[in-house]
């Protein structure tokens, strides 16, 4: 594959595209543009809800990205959500009320869109005091149709927790998860990242023998599937999580070592 070249980049941004002061380099910035300057699109395919990819729009100006692990497509040039794939309120009950009974020290958040809704004892993370997020009961939280439903256990191990909520969700939604802690994040029935890029692959008349994407986590597995199955190539960083390494085609340097401008920069 010496002489190949992608026609559509797609990346993962955390631990990915991102450094960990969360920042991209000036050299990634740079390799980004001379793809552009040929004329292949770049995606960013995240976990990430909408509301958290306002600051990136500095180094991504235009252009389509998946969110929510492929829930929505969101304008970045216009900031605006293109489509949603959401979970109904009767999907939403019926998971947390398995969850809950199986697991009480179970908590939830929803995301919809460009706000989040968790329930008082959830920690969030990171943007607890942000605008658009809210707490709110259980049952408040599942009367609307939500991109992506999240479920945290602070005492269980995440590979524990993750397998109890696969086991209870079955055919559901689709379960996934991009941190080390006990977070699962649930999405609509084949919903992945996969399937967001494919959609904007399409739009491109771009097949995933012609893409090449960037990941680091569990939820980066489907894309990387979908793109090695047909030809592509999945790239996994050096400090990638092993079942994302037994999915990968090739491997690069890490996130802060530049890891996505090199490969880009060897094709």
């Amino acid at each position: 594959m010496s002489d190949w070249r992608p026609r559509l980049i797609a990346s993962d941004m955390d631990g990915t595209l991102l450094r960990s002061d969360d920042t991209v380099s000036d050299a990634t910035v740079a390799e980004l543009q001379r793809w552009a300057d040929d004329g292949v699109p770049f995606v960013l395919a995240t976990g990430r809800p909408p509301r958290w990819m306002r600051r990136i729009r500095e180094v991504v100006r235009s252009g389509t990205a998946v969110c929510c692990n492929g829930a929505v497509l969101l304008d970045l040039g216009r900031f605006e959500i293109l489509t949603e794939e959401a979970l109904p309120p009767a999907v939403l009950a019926e998971i947390t009320a398995g969850l809950r009974a199986e697991q009480p020290g179970t908590w939830f958040a929803v995301e919809y869109g460009l706000e989040l809704r968790h329930e008082p004892v959830y920690r969030p993370r990171w943007d607890a005091d942000a605008p658009g997020v809210a707490e709110a009961s259980l049952e408040e939280m599942i009367a609307a149709p939500a991109a992506k439903l999240l479920a945290r256990h602070e005492d269980l191990g995440r590979d524990e927790f993750l397998a109890l909520v696969e086991r209870v969700v079955g055919d559901l939604a689709t379960v996934t998860n991009s941190s080390t802690d006990a977070l699962a994040e649930i999405s609509a029935p084949g919903v992945t990242k996969a399937t967001g890029i494919a959609r904007i692959a399409d739009r491109f008349g771009v097949g995933p023998g012609e893409v090449v994407v960037f990941g680091d986590m569990p939820n980066d597995i489907a894309a990387f599937d979908w793109v090695r199955e047909g030809g592509g190539r999945a790239v996994a960083m050096a400090h990638a999580h092993p079942d994302l390494l037994a999915a990968a085609t090739d491997v690069t340097g890490t996130n802060d070592d530049d890891g996505v401008a090199a490969f880009l920069a060897s094709l």
